[in-house]
């Protein structure tokens, strides 16, 4: 009798910590809130805020009104910047209306994005279109840089990031050592299948935590040839760069999220002596 009531018990955990529709933005399962400090951050950036969000799927098992109550989530967190890391669609229908939602979010330094797999398979001139409609800075393989008080950060931008014969040269190639240097890819691969030399932060989607998972201990599919190297949260590749993995926010697949909750990022840059990398 004790065996089954723990069992029980044990389940019930089990499903509610994996429930979106039980945190204060349906929808959005959590915030992940970091904070990381790095001698090169420049001292104009000291508290800079950045949100990214990744893996919309719009519409699997994420709708149109959990992406209400994302970009209210997302502009209750007050962000500088917002990044968007990829896969947005389950249907060229739902572009406009995805990126209309965004482009209301408006941080003060903008909103930068990648594509996703999903996106180069369908529907790209359309989101192409949707995000300059909506004053989204699309990064192909490209920097763009933000500049504070005289200063600068660098953000990073990969293409394609399983499409190595094209894209194995990072971006961030031909930048300096003392740049502080933001990258956002689609899969946290790239940060280990490429030489992403001069970069300070990644930020990564494409893996769902695993979607289906029993506390992280069993995971079917990790959406990543590292296993669960990569699969969530803050981790690093071979060169010692930090990689942040979004569990992303819809489904992909089969509509079920289950032990591994959606999640929208908030990271906080700091100045500091030494290398810190903190989570909240």
């Amino acid at each position: 009798m004790r065996k089954i009531c723990f069992f029980t018990l044990l389940t019930a955990i089990f499903v509610l910590s994996s429930c979106a529709s039980l945190s204060r933005y349906p929808g959005v399962g959590r915030i992940r809130r970091y904070t990381i400090g790095h001698p090169q951050v420049p001292a104009a950036f000291d508290g800079f805020r950045i949100a990214f969000a990744s893996d919309f799927h719009l519409e699997s098992k994420y709708k149109e009104r959990h992406l209400r109550n994302t970009v209210r989530a997302l502009q209750d967190e007050h962000p500088d910047l917002l990044l968007l890391g990829g896969d947005y669609q389950e249907g060229c229908e739902y572009v406009a209306p995805l990126f209309s939602a965004l482009g209301q979010v408006a941080p003060p330094y903008g909103t930068y994005a990648v594509l996703g797999n999903n996106d180069y398979e369908r529907c790209t001139d359309e989101i192409r279109r949707a995000m300059k409609a909506n004053g989204i800075s699309l990064l192909e393989h490209e920097l763009d840089t933000l500049t504070r008080e005289g200063q600068h950060l660098i953000l990073a931008g990969v293409a394609n990031g399983f499409d190595l014969k094209r894209y194995a040269t990072s971006p961030t190639a031909r930048l300096k050592e003392e740049d502080y240097v933001v990258m956002i890819t689609h899969t946290p691969d790239y940060t280990e299948d490429a030489d992403i030399a001069h970069t300070d932060l990644a930020l990564a989607g494409h893996t769902h935590g695993g979607q289906v998972t029993l506390f992280g201990l069993i995971v079917p599919e990790t959406g990543s040839k590292y296993g669960r190297r990569f699969l969530t949260g803050l981790n690093h590749n071979t060169q010692g760069i930090p990689v942040i993995t979004s569990n992303g926010l819809g489904t992909s697949r089969k509509n079920i999220r289950t032990g591994a909750r959606s999640d929208v990022v908030v990271v906080t840059l700091k100045r500091t002596e030494k290398k810190i990398e903190e989570r909240e």
